[in-house]
């Protein structure tokens, strides 16, 4: 289903201390992945993919900040990217980052809202 928010991302300036702190303050389960220098972070329980298994529970992810991405960000799924993109920046926004792949799940890209907002876009594989 498009624009339902997926996803959250927390970036950080010391993973050891972020992971830390999270795990500890709220309990969240943070499982680093290396080869895409991404934490990936789960809020509540999930099943043996590590999908939600409760109604209202968004996982995320946690990352190295660096200037153009370094706040915390929402991420919202689309069925087409080049739409989406098109559709944000007839609408007052901004492509922040181009759509990269994220190995073979999906596809990603950031925008900037018409508040300045900065924001995340999902596209699964299998999509439009």
């Amino acid at each position: 289903m498009t624009g339902r928010v997926v996803h959250f991302e927390v970036p950080f300036d010391d993973a050891d201390r972020a992971r830390s702190f999270y795990s500890s303050v709220f309990g969240w389960a943070i499982q680093p992945v290396p080869d895409f220098d991404y934490n990936f972070v789960q809020t509540g329980p999930t099943d043996d993919t590590g999908m939600p298994t409760e109604m209202g529970y968004i996982g995320g992810g946690m990352f190295q900040r660096d200037p153009d991405i370094g706040r915390p960000i929402i991420t919202i799924e689309v069925d087409d990217m080049d739409s989406a993109i098109a559709a944000i920046a007839a609408n007052g926004g901004a492509t922040v980052r181009e759509p990269q792949p994220v190995g073979d799940m999906g596809v990603a890209a950031y925008f900037s809202d018409s508040e300045g907002n900065l924001m995340g876009l999902w596209q699964s594989l299998g999509s439009s």
